[in-house]
C-alpha cells in the first residue's frame, strides 16, 4: 500500500523544529496565530501545498496527535483512488471533529454565528479566561508601543479589554479589567491617525486602524460604564435573555452585542421621552406626522414600545408626541395615495386623533401595535374588560377599537386625582387631598391685584395652548410649550405640568394603590433613614407657614419614608427633605412620591446616593462647559476652588436653598421640561453675570459672598404668592442696596447665551466624567481605607496601598465569575469603606498562596484555612481589608507584636458553646482597653503541638536549606516534648487538694462566673479562655484533675486508655545531650504530612535509636506556652535565619502580575485548524 509510505515520508519533516518562514503566511491572514513548535502537515505528491493537520508545543503532545491519526484516520484513505479526494476527506474530517469540539464547548442555547463563537473559544484559551466571562466582540487593529504599531486582535468581553498580537517573531499581550479604566478618548493626532486612548492609573494605551471606530468606541464605552455600575452600587451586567430573535441572520454579531446595542437604544428613547426605566423598544420607523395646530406634514420617526407610541420630529423640538397605549381606542389604516402614502391614525379617550403617513412596512406595524395593545392590562376600575376587534365593513381601512373608547377616563392628572382623597393612617393626623399651597394660601389681595390679572394672562394662554396642541400626556410639545414655560407655569397648572413634563404622571396612573401600600407597610418602622428623616423634617422650608404645623411635616414624612423603603439603595440624603417639600406645596402626597421617583431614578440619577456621585458628575460637567465658555473665569474659578463648592448646592436643591422661593419655583418648571440642560444653563448664566466681580475676587469667602448676594436678590415679581424670608445669604457690605434681578430675564439670558447645549453631548460628556468621578472616589476610599488601618500594621503606606488593589480586585473576580449573586449580597454600601469589601475562604486561599512569604507545598491550603479561621472573629465566613492585611503582617512583621498568628499552625478543634456570663465579661474586658501580650495566648495541647510540628515540616520541604531545618526542628520538638512533661508534674496535685479547691470556688460566685467553661473542653479544644487575675490566684495553682470523661482518647474514639495519661519521657533521657537530636517529631526527609496520625505522638529512643511510636492516644494534660515555644525555636540558627529572612511583598505582588500575563505557548490554546 503506497499511502503509508505517504504519511510516513512526511512525518520527520512535519515535526521538525518550525522555522519562522514557514508560518509567515498564517501570521500575515492571523496576526494572533502564533506558530506552533510542532506541527503535522498533509501534502499530496504533485502538490506544492501544505495542510496543517495538528500542532503541538511539544514532542510528547505531537506524537499523540500522530498516534490518534494512525488509529483513526490512515486506514480510512485507502479507499480512494485519487490524491484529490484524500486531500478533500482529511480537511472534511479535520473541520468536523473542530466544529464538533466547538460545539460540545459552547451552551445549547446560544445563538452566536459560528466565526464569533471560534473567536470566543480562542479568546479564552489566548487569555486564560473561564467559560463564564463572555465576548461581546472583537476587531482587527492596531496597538502602538512607542511609536512602533503592531497589528493584532482587540477582543472586548464583559469585564475585560484583551489585546493579542504575534508578527515577526514578537508576541504582545494586553489584559485590562474595565474597573481600572480610567479615561476613554477617541481622537486624531498627527502620530496617532483617529485612535482611541485608553487610560489606567499605571499606564496609557493607544489603539487605531479600525475598520468602524465609531462603533468600537460606543461600544468600549458601554462596557466602561456598565463596570462603574458596578463599582458605584455593585450591580452586576445580566445578559438580557427576553430579546427578540433577529428576522434577518446576523453575521458575525454575538447576541451580548445585540443586547448592548438594544440598552443603549431604550436609554435614549427612554431619556428623550422620560419614559419609566422598565419601558424597551420594539423598533421605530420613518414617518411624517400631521400637526393641526400649523397644518404641516411633519418628518421625524416613530417609536413603538410595550406601553407607548413616541413621535420626534427630525428638526430639533419641532413637535414631540408621547401616547400611552392606555389611551389608544382606534388604530385605522386608510387608503393610500400619491399625495399621502401608507397612512395610519390613531384615536384616543381625549378625543384627538393622529395621522402619520410614509410608513414603509404599514402591516407590520399595526400588527406589533395589535399585539401590544392586547396585552396592555386595564388599571383603571372605570373598565373591567377590554376586547379588541378589527372592523372589516369598509374594505379601504381597517380598524382596531376597545369597547371602552367611550369610557369616561380622566385625560389629565388634574381632573384624575384633584378630587380624590388620600387619605393614609386616618385618625392619626390630617392629610390634604391637594397642593399645600392651597390650604396655607396667606394673602389673598395679590390675586385681585395687577399680579392677579397676570396670573389669570398666564392660564389663558395655556387653556387656549391645550385647545390648539391637546391636553394631557398626549399634547404635541413644541417649541411653543417650551415658551409658555419660560414665562411661569401658573400655580394651579404647576403640579399638573410638572407630573405631565416629568414622566411621572405614567408611572402614577399605571401603579394604582402602590404609593399607599408603601406607606402602610413602612409605618412604624425604623432605620437610619427614618432616623435622618425625623432630624430633617422640621429644617424643610421652616419659613414657610405649610410646615409649621402636624399637617404638612406627617406629609413629608410619609412621602420621605415611603421613598426609603422603595429605593433602600438611595434611602434618605439631605436635600431631598427641600426639594420634597416643594413638590408637596403644589401635589398632593401620592403625586409628589411619584415626581420625588422621577426625579431620583430618571432626571438626577446617582444624585442622592450615599457618594453624591450624580451631583459631583454634574459638577464636573459644569467645570467643562466653564473651560469652553468663560475660559478666562474658569481659571480664576479653579484656583479659587469655588466650583466645587457652589454647584453641589445648586444642584442637589435645584436652586432651592439659594434663591428666593418664588424665583427658584420658576427653575424647578423649567427643569422638568428641559432637564438636567437647563440647570447647566442657568449656572452658566449666574457666573457670566458676575464675572468681571469674580475676576477681582482674592480668596474662596469673597467669591461666595458675591455669588450669595446675586442669588438673594434674584426675584420673581409677577408672583402671587407673598413673599417667603429668605436667609440663605445675608452676608451684604456696605451701604449700597443690592441690585434685583428678575427671574425670567435670567431664565432668556441663560437662553440666548448658552441654549445651543444638546442632551446628547451632555450624556457623553456625563459618560467621561463619571469614569473620573467613581475612580476618583475609589481612590480616595483606598486612602481612607489605609489610613484607617496603617496605625496598626507593619507594612508601609505604599505596600498597604498594593494589598488593597489586590484584595479589592479578588472580591470584583468573585462578583463577575462567580456562580452566583452572593458575592455582590456581602457588599453594603452603608457600611464604612474598611467593611465593604469582603472575600470569603476561598479567594482568602487564593492570596494566601500568592503572597505567603513561606513555601508550604502542599499543605498550603490547610494553613490558609486555619490563619482563615483565626482572622474571621465574628464568625461570618468574611474577612475585610483590615483582617487580612493582619494576617499577612502577622506573616511578614510578626516582630511587631502580632503573635496571634501561631494559632494558625495548629489545627484547631470545636469548642463548647459560650454561655452569657463569658460573653458578658468579655465585653467588660475590652473595656478595659488592656493591651494584649504573648502571655495572654492560651497554652497548646498535644495534638496542636503534633499539628504545628506538621505545618513546620511542610513549609520546610521545598527550601534549599532543609537538611538543617529538618535536623533544627527535630531538636527543638524534643526539647518542648521534655518541657511539656515537666510543666505537667508542676501541674498535677493531690485529689484532697483539688477538692479544697472545689470547695472554695463553691463558696466564691464571682469565680464561678468568671469560669464558665473549663480549661480544656471535653473533646480536648485548641484554645483555653485567658482567666482573670483573682481567678488565677483563687484556683489556678490546684486546678482539679480531669474527670474520666474529660481524659478521652482522641483517636478512634473507643474509650481505650481513658483516665491514664502517658509518661512520654523518663527523667533519665533528659540528661542525656546526645539523644537530644534524636528525639525527632519528623525525621530528616523520611516522613510525609499524612504520616502523623492525628491520634499519634512521636518520641525518641535513649542512645540515638529511632522515633517509636506510645499508643493510639493523646496526653490531654500535657501543654506548653508560647513563650516557650518562642525560646526553644531561638536556641537554633536555622530557624531563626528562616523566620527572619526578609521578604518583599511589593515584589511578589508585581511578580504575581506577571504570571498572570504569562500564558503558554500558543499550540496549548490555540483551536487546531486546517488553514493552507
Amino acid at each position: 500500500n503506497w499511502l503509508s509510505p505517504f504519511w510516513l515520508r512526511y512525518l520527520p519533516y512535519c515535526m521538525h523544529r518550525w522555522c519562522l518562514l514557514v508560518g509567515t503566511l498564517d501570521v500575515v491572514l492571523d496576526s494572533s496565530a502564533r506558530v506552533a513548535p510542532y506541527r503535522i502537515l498533509h501534502q499530496t505528491q504533485d502538490s506544492q501545498v501544505y495542510w496543517a493537520v495538528a500542532c503541538g508545543s511539544s514532542r510528547k503532545e505531537i506524537t499523540k496527535h500522530w498516534e490518534w491519526l494512525e488509529n483513526n484516520l490512515l486506514q480510512t484513505l485507502s479507499i480512494f483512488d485519487n490524491e484529490e479526494d484524500i486531500t478533500t476527506f482529511v480537511k472534511g474530517k479535520i473541520h468536523g471533529i473542530i466544529a464538533e469540539e466547538n460545539k460540545n464547548q459552547q451552551p445549547q442555547s446560544e445563538e452566536d454565528p459560528g466565526k464569533f463563537k471560534e473567536a470566543e473559544l480562542k479568546m479564552r484559551k489566548q487569555f486564560g479566561m473561564p467559560e463564564v466571562e463572555k465576548l461581546v466582540n472583537y476587531y482587527s487593529c492596531s496597538y502602538w508601543k512607542g511609536r512602533v504599531p503592531r497589528q493584532g486582535w482587540l477582543y472586548l468581553t464583559v469585564n475585560h479589554l484583551c489585546f493579542y498580537s504575534f508578527l515577526l517573531g514578537k508576541e504582545v499581550t494586553l489584559v485590562i479589567q474595565w474597573v481600572d479604566v480610567t479615561q476613554l478618548e477617541k481622537n486624531a493626532t498627527l502620530l496617532f491617525p483617529e485612535c482611541i486612548k485608553v487610560s489606567t492609573r499605571d499606564s496609557e494605551l493607544y489603539f487605531s486602524m479600525f475598520l468602524n471606530i465609531n462603533e468600537t468606541f460606543k461600544l468600549m464605552e458601554q462596557l466602561a460604564n456598565i463596570a462603574m455600575r458596578q463599582l458605584l452600587d455593585n450591580e452586576s451586567f445580566l445578559q438580557d435573555k427576553s430579546l427578540p430573535k433577529p428576522r434577518k441572520p446576523l453575521k458575525n454579531i454575538s447576541a451580548l452585542k445585540r443586547d448592548l446595542d438594544a440598552r443603549a437604544k431604550n436609554e435614549c428613547y427612554r431619556a428623550t421621552f422620560r419614559l419609566p426605566k422598565d419601558e424597551c423598544l420594539d423598533g421605530h420607523t420613518d414617518c411624517t406626522l400631521w400637526t393641526p395646530f400649523n397644518k404641516m406634514h411633519i418628518p421625524g420617526q416613530m417609536f413603538v414600545s410595550n406601553n407607548y407610541i413616541c413621535f420626534a420630529s427630525k428638526a430639533e423640538e419641532a413637535c414631540h408626541l408621547i401616547i400611552p397605549l392606555r389611551e389608544v381606542t382606534i388604530v385605522e389604516k386608510a387608503d393610500s395615495s400619491s399625495v399621502l402614502p401608507s397612512p395610519l391614525s390613531i384615536s384616543t379617550k381625549s378625543k384627538m386623533t393622529f395621522f402619520f403617513a410614509n410608513l414603509k412596512d404599514r402591516d407590520f406595524l399595526v400588527q406589533r401595535i395589535s399585539d401590544f395593545l392586547q396585552r396592555t392590562p386595564s388599571k383603571k376600575p372605570l373598565s373591567s374588560d377590554r376586547e379588541w376587534k378589527w372592523n372589516l365593513g369598509d374594505p379601504g381601512c381597517e380598524v382596531l377599537r376597545s369597547r371602552w373608547e367611550d369610557s369616561p377616563l380622566a385625560v389629565s392628572p388634574t381632573s384624575a386625582l384633584s378630587n380624590r382623597p388620600v387619605n393614609f393612617c386616618a385618625g392619626e393626623v390630617p392629610t390634604a387631598s391637594q397642593g399645600l399651597l392651597k390650604l396655607f394660601r396667606r394673602n389673598s389681595e395679590e390675586l385681585l391685584g395687577p399680579k392677579g390679572a397676570k396670573e389669570k394672562m398666564k392660564e389663558e394662554s395655556w387653556n387656549i395652548h391645550f385647545f390648539e396642541y391637546g391636553r394631557g400626556m398626549c399634547m404635541y410639545r413644541t417649541t411653543k410649550t417650551r415658551e409658555l414655560v419660560q414665562k411661569g407655569i401658573p400655580e394651579n397648572l404647576r403640579g399638573e405640568l410638572w407630573l405631565l413634563f416629568s414622566g411621572a404622571w405614567n408611572e402614577m396612573v399605571t401603579h394604582p394603590g402602590y404609593y399607599a401600600d408603601l406607606v402602610e407597610k413602612s409605618m412604624g418602622k425604623y432605620n437610619l433613614a427614618t432616623e435622618e428623616i425625623e432630624r430633617d423634617l422640621h429644617r424643610s422650608m421652616p419659613e414657610h407657614p405649610a410646615f409649621q404645623n402636624e399637617l404638612g411635616i406627617a406629609a413629608l414624612r410619609r412621602v420621605l419614608t415611603a421613598y426609603a423603603f422603595r429605593n433602600p439603595t438611595i434611602g434618605y440624603c439631605q436635600a431631598m427633605n427641600i426639594v420634597t417639600s416643594v413638590l408637596l406645596l403644589y401635589c398632593n402626597e401620592e403625586e409628589a412620591f411619584w415626581l420625588l421617583v422621577a426625579l431620583c431614578e430618571r432626571m438626577l440619577p446617582d444624585y442622592y446616593n450615599t457618594r453624591v456621585v450624580g451631583a459631583l458628575v454634574d459638577q464636573g460637567i459644569f467645570e467643562e462647559l466653564t473651560r469652553e465658555y468663560l475660559p478666562q473665569l474658569s481659571e480664576k474659578m479653579q484656583e479659587l476652588g469655588v466650583i466645587s463648592t457652589i454647584s453641589l448646592s445648586w444642584f442637589l436643591t435645584l436652586f432651592l436653598s439659594v434663591m428666593p422661593f418664588e424665583s427658584a419655583v420658576v427653575i424647578v418648571d423649567c427643569f422638568f421640561y428641559e432637564g438636567i440642560k437647563f440647570i447647566l444653563q442657568v449656572s452658566l448664566a449666574i457666573l457670566d453675570a458676575n464675572v468681571e466681580k469674580l475676576l477681582q475676587c482674592c480668596d474662596e469667602g469673597e467669591a461666595m459672598t458675591i455669588l450669595g448676594r446675586y442669588l438673594d436678590n434674584v426675584v420673581n415679581r409677577q408672583s402671587v404668592s407673598p413673599p417667603i424670608p429668605h436667609l440663605h445669604a445675608l452676608l451684604t457690605s456696605g451701604d449700597d442696596p443690592p441690585l434685583e434681578i428678575d427671574i425670567f430675564d435670567l431664565i432668556k439670558t441663560s437662553y440666548e447665551k448658552f441654549s445651543n447645549l444638546k442632551a446628547d453631548d451632555i450624556e457623553q460628556m456625563r459618560f467621561k466624567q463619571r469614569l473620573k468621578v467613581i475612580q476618583s472616589l475609589e481612590d480616595t476610599a483606598k486612602k481612607s481605607v489605609v489610613r484607617a488601618v496603617s496605625g496598626d500594621i507593619g507594612f508601609s503606606i505604599e505596600e498597604l496601598e498594593e494589598l488593597y488593589v489586590v484584595f479589592k480586585a479578588k472580591y470584583l473576580m468573585s462578583c463577575y465569575w462567580g456562580n452566583n449573586r452572593a458575592a455582590a449580597a456581602r457588599r453594603d454600601q452603608s457600611l464604612p469603606y474598611l467593611e465593604q469589601y469582603r472575600i470569603d475562604m476561598e479567594q482568602f486561599k487564593e492570596l494566601f498562596i500568592t503572597l505567603t512569604p513561606w513555601s508550604c507545598g502542599a499543605h498550603t491550603p490547610v494553613l490558609a484555612g486555619r490563619l482563615f479561621r483565626l482572622l474571621d472573629e465574628n464568625r461570618d465566613s468574611l474577612i475585610n481589608f483590615k483582617e487580612f492585611v493582619t494576617g499577612m503582617s502577622g506573616m511578614y512583621h510578626a516582630a511587631n507584636g502580632q503573635h496571634g498568628v501561631w494559632s494558625c499552625f495548629a489545627e484547631e478543634k470545636g469548642t463548647s458553646p459560650q454561655d452569657y456570663r463569658y460573653y458578658l465579661r468579655m465585653w467588660a474586658k475590652e473595656k478595659e482597653s488592656k493591651k494584649e501580650t504573648i502571655k495572654d495566648l492560651p497554652k497548646m495541647s498535644q495534638e496542636q503541638f503534633i499539628e504545628l510540628c506538621k505545618t513546620l515540616y511542610n513549609m520546610f520541604s521545598e527550601d534549599p536549606v532543609e537538611q538543617e531545618l529538618y535536623h533544627a526542628i527535630a531538636t527543638v520538638a524534643s526539647l518542648l516534648l521534655r518541657i511539656g512533661e515537666v510543666g505537667k508534674k508542676f501541674s498535677n496535685r493531690p485529689i484532697r487538694k483539688s477538692e479544697d479547691c472545689k470547695t472554695n470556688s463553691s463558696q466564691d460566685p464571682v469565680s464561678e462566673e468568671e469560669s464558665p467553661t473549663s480549661e480544656q473542653s471535653q473533646n480536648s479544644t485548641v484554645e483555653q479562655q485567658p482567666r482573670t487575675d483573682h481567678e488565677d490566684k483563687t484556683c489556678r495553682e490546684v486546678q482539679p484533675e480531669k474527670t474520666e470523661q474529660e481524659n478521652q482518647t482522641l483517636g478512634d474514639g473507643s474509650g481505650e486508655g481513658q483516665g491514664s495519661p502517658l509518661q512520654l519521657l523518663s527523667d533519665d533521657e533528659t540528661k542525656d545531650d546526645m539523644s537530644m537530636s534524636s528525639y525527632s517529631m519528623v525525621s530528616t526527609g523520611s516522613l510525609q504530612c499524612e504520616d502523623i496520625a492525628d491520634d499519634t505522638v512521636l518520641v525518641g529512643c535513649e542512645g540515638g535509636s529511632s522515633a517509636a511510636r506510645y499508643g493510639s492516644t493523646i496526653d490531654t494534660d500535657w501543654s506548653i506556652s508560647f513563650e516557650q515555644i518562642l525560646a526553644s525555636m531561638l536556641t537554633e540558627t536555622a530557624l531563626v535565619n528562616y523566620f527572619e529572612k526578609k521578604v518583599n511583598i511589593l515584589q511578589k505582588i508585581k511578580d504575581q502580575k506577571k504570571v498572570e500575563r504569562q500564558f503558554s505557548s500558543s499550540s496549548d490554546y490555540e483551536l487546531s485548524s486546517v488553514s493552507g
